[in-house]
């Protein structure tokens, strides 16, 4: 039916001090779950992998939520302020705030590690996880030592955009915050069903992060796919469609 991808109304919650923080959300019907997605870092809710997940929640009457973090997309505030701690507690506040009954986490690159968090952190209610490109700890492993260097010293770094013309900004406030909240080689305590979709020709997220996250997950149900040349933005139509298949598949397993 059209009505059931027709995407939801642009909405704003508060997460408790005053931030407008934007969100589109498709309801389930009666006993399904929710999916949330987190887009990755300076991304918003608006992207084809967003938007491809929200279609297919809704042609099966699935809840879906979308946010943008504060200082991104439709979301007051400045990005400069944005921090890893800042935007897991929007996440928190979008779960807590927005949806009720069991959800699916679905995070892009940095989204990813923020799924990580909010899933220990909302154990009684996230029944599974997909990482999209999953990028945890890239604060750590995606700046060289002379980066850091400079993030310290001069408050931010500019690197090229791959994606535009502007420069990517990171600023030091996340890049400690993200130093402050490493996962990596530690076990990483989630036992719930884990999906990891990742591309072969990814030169943003090395595939040893990915490997690396499946050893150190506890939980027994993790799954890697990786997609032959697939880059890190895994937009094409036969990506998304694979994104979507490892979707179903969390789906049923929690069903």
């Amino acid at each position: 039916m059209q009505s059931n991808i027709t995407p939801p109304d642009l909405a704003y919650f508060d997460p408790g001090d005053g931030r407008r923080i934007a969100y589109r959300y498709r309801p389930p019907t009666t006993g399904k779950p929710t999916v949330l997605f987190l887009p990755g870092y300076a991304s918003d809710m608006e992207g084809a992998k967003a938007i491809a997940i929200d279609a297919f929640c809704g042609q099966r009457e699935i809840g879906c939520l979308r946010l943008d973090y504060s200082g991104t997309g439709s979301s007051g505030g400045n990005f400069a302020d944005g921090t890893l701690s800042r935007w897991v507690q929007e996440v928190l506040a979008a779960i807590d705030l927005v949806t009720d009954g069991p959800l699916i986490l679905a995070g892009s690159s940095m989204g990813g590690w923020l799924a990580l968090h909010a899933a220990m952190s909302r154990k009684d209610r996230v029944k599974g996880l997909l990482g999209i490109a999953a990028a945890p700890d890239f604060t750590n492993w995606g700046y060289s030592g002379e980066e850091k260097e400079a993030l310290v010293r001069d408050g931010k770094l500019e690197r090229p955009n791959p994606y535009g013309s502007e420069p990517s900004i990171t600023w030091r406030g996340f890049w400690e915050s993200g130093q402050a909240q490493l996962l990596l080689y530690n076990p990483i305590d989630l036992i719930i069903p884990i999906r990891l979709v990742h591309g072969e020709q990814d030169d943003e997220v090395p595939m040893g992060v990915p490997i690396k996250l499946m050893a150190d997950l506890r939980s027994s149900d993790v799954q890697l796919r990786l997609i032959k040349n697939g880059g890190h933005r895994l937009s094409e139509p036969h990506e998304l469609h694979a994104i979507l298949v490892e979707l179903l598949g969390l789906l049923e397993r929690i069903a």
